[in-house]
């Protein structure tokens, strides 16, 4: 760590881009932890938020700018935590517990060779697994216990708290870091024609429609999202499902917490197995089936590029046959 530090002081610039960096990420993670806590749930007497984006912001800054930026991400829990009330010694064991889950997500994703562009299935399959479902596996430990160990939540009433922060930080990865990873490789096409925009504009206000639709009655109509999480996968893979799955996630959610539609009957914990069920589902649906369109289509357009060189080693050893004619003129062979 300290001869990594080395060159940063002794280039003044360098330095200062560096820690432009770690205020811009403590930034980018106070802002959206503050977002996130307009929709908030009490469980056992701690706040916990059933999506949670600071944890898929700080995973996608580690993925491209580096493990070196962890210090903005343990500044911006500490100002988020500072934001909400007093602190306490609890705040600084919460601070550390969401600091080192987003890094040790980051560490199991490099080790297993990790691509930010989600082109394949195995990338897919790393983020939820290890990414999400295993890294945060820390915050909501270390969380949950700090809190335990001060009294402010009681032993039996340790496992709900541990499970909403748990599922919270995970969708904050599931859905947060797809979406960021998506909008970085996002590139528009040269040739654009003035209809192109018509369809992703219908999905991403059918999408809308159709979860306002779904959260408003009673009768548990949340499955019909999943056709155009679907659609919107196979025409556009991650770029279009991302926001599809944030504008579900967003819209359940704040259904969930007002306690209407399909959550208005059931308890907290109900609630919270309802919402979590159905997000993960989305996410999932939408990032893996994404990342498999992908794939596919990358190995296409391997086949297609082995296909043309095999075609141009052909005409350079072969020169004449392209033109239809057997033996090549020139070539001593009788006329017709």
């Amino acid at each position: 760590m300290l001869r990594n530090a080395e060159p940063l002081l002794r280039d003044p610039g360098r330095l200062g881009i560096a820690v432009l960096r770690v205020l811009a990420v403590a930034a980018a993670y106070f802002v959206s932890g503050r977002l996130g806590l307009l929709q908030q749930i009490v469980v056992a007497g701690a706040k916990v938020t059933p999506l949670w984006p600071p944890t898929g912001i700080a995973l996608t800054c580690l993925l491209l700018l580096g493990l070196g930026i962890w210090p903005g991400i343990a500044l911006g829990a500490f100002l988020v935590i500072a934001s909400i009330g007093p602190l306490h010694p609890a705040s600084l064991g919460i601070v550390a517990g969401n600091t080192l889950a987003p890094v040790a997500a980051c560490l199991m994703l490099r080790r297993v060779g990790f691509r930010v562009g989600l082109d394949r299935l195995r990338d897919g399959l790393a983020l939820v697994f290890l990414g999400a479902l295993g890294g945060m596996l820390i915050s909501a430990t270390v969380g949950s216990g700090v809190l335990w160990l001060s009294g402010s939540v009681p032993g039996h009433e340790f496992l709900a708290t541990w499970s909403a922060w748990w599922t919270g930080d995970a969708m904050g990865v599931l859905v947060v870091t797809p979406l960021l990873l998506a909008l970085r490789a996002f590139r528009l096409p040269e040739e654009r024609e003035p209809f192109d925009w018509v369809e992703p504009v219908l999905l991403l206000a059918g999408t809308v429609a159709i979860t306002l639709i779904a959260t408003a009655s009673s009768l548990g109509l949340l499955f019909l999202v999943f056709p155009l999480l679907i659609w919107a996968a196979l025409r556009f893979q991650l770029i279009g499902a991302a926001p599809c799955v944030l504008v579900v996630s967003v819209l359940t959610i704040a259904a969930a917490v007002d306690h209407e539609g399909p959550f208005s009957h059931h308890s907290v914990f109900s609630t919270m197995v309802i919402l979590q069920a159905l997000n993960g589902s989305a996410a999932l649906t939408g990032l893996l089936l994404s990342a498999v369109i992908a794939e596919q289509q990358s190995m296409y357009q391997r086949i297609e590029q082995a296909c043309l060189g095999l075609a141009e080693v052909v005409a350079r050893l072969a020169p004449g046959e392209d033109d239809g004619r057997w033996p090549p003129s020139g070539d001593g062979g009788s006329g017709p």
